[in-house]
């Protein structure tokens, strides 16, 4: 995409400048606008212009790809200790019914060594068929590997689709692997559809700090690549009587590719429950008031046997260390029990914990959007609120 301004059209009202969120990106020269380099392409000038004179100019691209060659939805197969990772059961679930929509083919990919077995899991929640990938040099996480054996396949069998869970060796892995079949990839997608018309994958996820939520499409190139967090999509209900096909791949590694080698393996025990396996979490918002009052959202978690989590606002301002944070740029939950105690419920927040079986809202602001999503929504003064949940709930389950 360029921005275009049509001088003869141009009538030099400025309402191009006051739109423009980007200083500098517009500027008047003679009374006609003009787009300098520092604009992002964001479009707001565009709509504000009531004289036509500025358009969108679609960028003619040549990519030497057909990309009705490419069929069928991936998903990267992400194990430890002969585990399936819980967000790739969620990504094949949503894969099935992707699949489904465009009348293709769900593939797990599976690349380790000596985990056959996990194929199982993989047909149980909606693969019809594992590209699997064996060897001793896969048996832990390596990029070079990975993203050899990975690019390959793709190459190969030229898929249309292909998911990546976005943690730590999914972030890693997936952009490598994006630049070496020369394709697009959208990171921590909130949603995924298919365009009816299109049969284009829509690419939803936060954008502009959390503010938008921005819809992205791979048009003109394959495969349609993209990183969704955990807890984000809910898992299907297992069938293990479900069967596939495995299809074996003997990759080419060279000595090359192996960027590092992985001498032990040490795990970390963590002090608190990770919000991310908590079943209940109570989360503060900047409404706790400060960091002296977040003891309260520890108290009523600790009484829970939860987890402490916290909205972006509260982890910006220094009040608590950022792995309590949950939304778009913290961690994505999915309890069965979530209270929102003082948070108002910005975009990037929900995007964060809306998949919650179940969400209570604290606040004293009866217009604040967290009560939308909310399941129970009480309009009260934590302060007053906590502690009387606090004794209630104590009472309770001492009982």
């Amino acid at each position: 995409m360029a921005i275009n301004i049509n001088k003869d059209n141009c009538v030099g009202c400025g309402l191009c400048l006051d739109s423009c969120p980007y200083p500098g990106a517009i500027v008047m020269d003679g009374g006609i606008a003009v787009i300098t380099e520092k604009c992002v392409e964001c479009g707001a000038c565009v709509d504000s212009c009531n004289a036509g004179a500025i358009e969108f100019e679609e960028a003619k691209r040549e990519t030497g790809i057909n990309v009705n060659e490419f069929k069928g939805v991936w998903v990267f197969v992400e194990h430890r200790k002969n585990r399936v990772a819980n967000v790739t059961l969620e990504l094949l679930s949503e894969g099935r019914k992707l699949a489904d929509q465009l009348g293709e083919e769900l593939a797990g990919v599976l690349i380790g060594d000596d985990v056959e077995n996990l194929a199982r899991d993989c047909f149980a929640y909606g693969a019809d068929k594992v590209y699997y990938v064996d060897g001793a040099v896969y048996e832990h996480y390596s990029t070079g590997p990975y993203t050899t054996a990975f690019s390959q396949l793709i190459k190969r069998y030229k898929p249309n689709i292909v998911l990546f869970g976005a943690t730590h060796d999914g972030r890693d892995f997936a952009a490598r692997v994006a630049v070496r079949v020369y394709t697009g990839l959208t990171a921590d997608c909130t949603e995924l559809s298919i365009d009816t018309e299109t049969r284009l994958l829509n690419q939803t996820r936060p954008a502009f700090g959390g503010n938008v939520m921005a819809t992205i499409l791979t048009p003109e190139h394959r495969p349609q690549m993209a990183t969704v967090r955990p807890n984000v999509m809910k898992k299907v209900v297992p069938d293990y009587n479900r069967t596939g096909e495995i299809i074996r791949f003997d990759a080419v590694v060279t000595a090359e590719d192996i960027l590092y080698q992985v001498k032990e393996v040490v795990e970390h025990t963590a002090k608190t429950i990770n919000l991310e396996e908590a079943d209940i979490i109570v989360s503060g918002g900047r409404g706790i008031g400060g960091p002296e009052h977040y003891h309260l959202i520890e108290e009523l978690a600790e009484i829970l046997g939860g987890a402490a989590g916290a909205s972006r606002a509260v982890v910006d301002a220094g009040w608590v260390p950022h792995y309590r944070q949950v939304g778009q740029t913290g961690k994505t939950v999915a309890p069965k029990l979530y209270i929102a105690c003082g948070i108002s419920g910005a975009i990037q927040h929900l995007a964060g914990m809306q998949t919650s079986d179940f969400i209570v809202a604290i606040n004293k602001d009866p217009e604040a959007p967290i009560f939308r999503v909310a399941n129970i929504g009480i309009c009260a003064d934590l302060h007053k609120a906590l502690p009387y949940l606090k004794e209630r709930f104590r009472e309770l389950l001492e009982k």
